[in-house]
């Protein structure tokens, strides 16, 4: 079977390329061009130069193709280009499936993500069924993504084979960018983290997630949204395991909410001026406020979804980044 690949690059979706080539699958991959390759080196997959904003590259990139797994997104918190988010998490997301419906394919899997569900409340975990409330989303990549969601919603709707999976927070190999996660760990074993502000988070090992869209594809239902996660964690929590792993005293002093979010205007007003990227910007403090916590259940229930602990996903991740300088 032959499967096709937005994002094969990334760190999500170059897990999703190996567990394809494990199942035996042939895998096409689209590769933006100037785009950074190494996730892929080595690997025996048919690369095609393309883009998800640009509609003909994708016909001519998807025929053939059996299953699409569409794992491509602009993950950013800090987007200077108006419009470009949505243009490439939603106008992308439209282009992918419009093309799949044109194919004829069997079964398209989309990356959603948790930010596309409920915003949590208190401490408790969201559920798939839980309603959203577009107006508590926070930030415009988390807005992105609800509004690509809907998109997939509708294609489901109107007869796509769609299914759709919403992963946490993963942490793990490959994370070349980094994704905001890995730059956590990234930040920590390189000491950059005296002092932290608390909230909360769902980590999932990106390989569980990786083979989790393939369960999707085997045996989720279409238009179904199923939840990849993994376990619940305070960043304090993580933060103390992540230094049991990598043998560097966790950071206990905790930064005041509103102190540091005054700091994050002044920072994000300084990187605006100079064209640098923030450390932090509000939307990301304002998001602390709310602990980020998931229920994989459905996912554990109908998928088979595995649960690989965080411990050894942060070790995957402590190693993989030091390797790698």
């Amino acid at each position: 079977m032959k499967a096709f690949v937005t994002g094969g690059t990334g760190f999500i979706g170059s897990s999703i390329v190996r567990e394809l080539l494990k199942a035996d699958y042939e895998v096409r991959a689209l590769v933006r061009q100037g785009a950074d390759t190494r996730n892929l080196d080595g690997l025996e997959i048919e690369r095609v130069q393309g883009d998800i904003t640009d509609i003909d590259s994708l016909r001519r990139a998807m025929v053939g193709c059996e299953r699409v797994f569409h794992a491509a997104a602009l993950y950013s918190f800090w987007v200077r280009e108006p419009g470009l988010i949505d243009l490439v998490n939603v106008e992308g997301t439209r282009n992918v499936l419009e093309v799949a419906r044109e194919m004829g394919v069997d079964r398209v899997v989309y990356t959603s993500s948790v930010a596309a569900l409920a915003v949590p409340e208190e401490k408790a975990p969201v559920t798939e069924e839980m309603p959203v409330d577009p107006k508590k989303i926070i930030s415009g990549y988390k807005k992105s993504k609800y509004r690509a969601e809907q998109v997939a919603l509708g294609y489901a709707r109107a007869g796509l084979p769609v299914v759709i999976v919403n992963p946490s927070f993963p942490v793990g190999p490959r994370d070349i960018k980094p994704t905001p996660t890995g730059e956590v760990i990234l930040d920590f074993i390189n000491h950059r983290i005296p002092a932290y502000v608390e909230t909360g988070m769902n980590v999932v090992d990106v390989e569980d997630v990786a083979r989790g869209h393939l369960l999707a594809a085997d045996k989720g239902r279409i238009g179904e949204r199923y939840i990849l996660g993994g376990e619940d964690m305070t960043m304090g929590e993580l933060l103390g395991l992540l230094s049991e792993i990598a043998g560097i005293p966790a950071p206990r002093a905790k930064i005041p909410y509103y102190p540091i979010l005054g700091m994050s205007y002044l920072n994000a007003a300084w990187c605006h001026l100079t064209g640098t990227t923030p450390r932090m910007t509000p939307e990301t403090i304002r998001m602390s406020r709310h602990y980020m916590y998931y229920d994989p259940t459905k996912a554990i229930r109908e998928l088979g979804f595995p649960q690989t602990s965080p411990r050894v996903a942060l070790e995957k991740a402590v190693s993989w980044f030091r390797e790698h300088n």
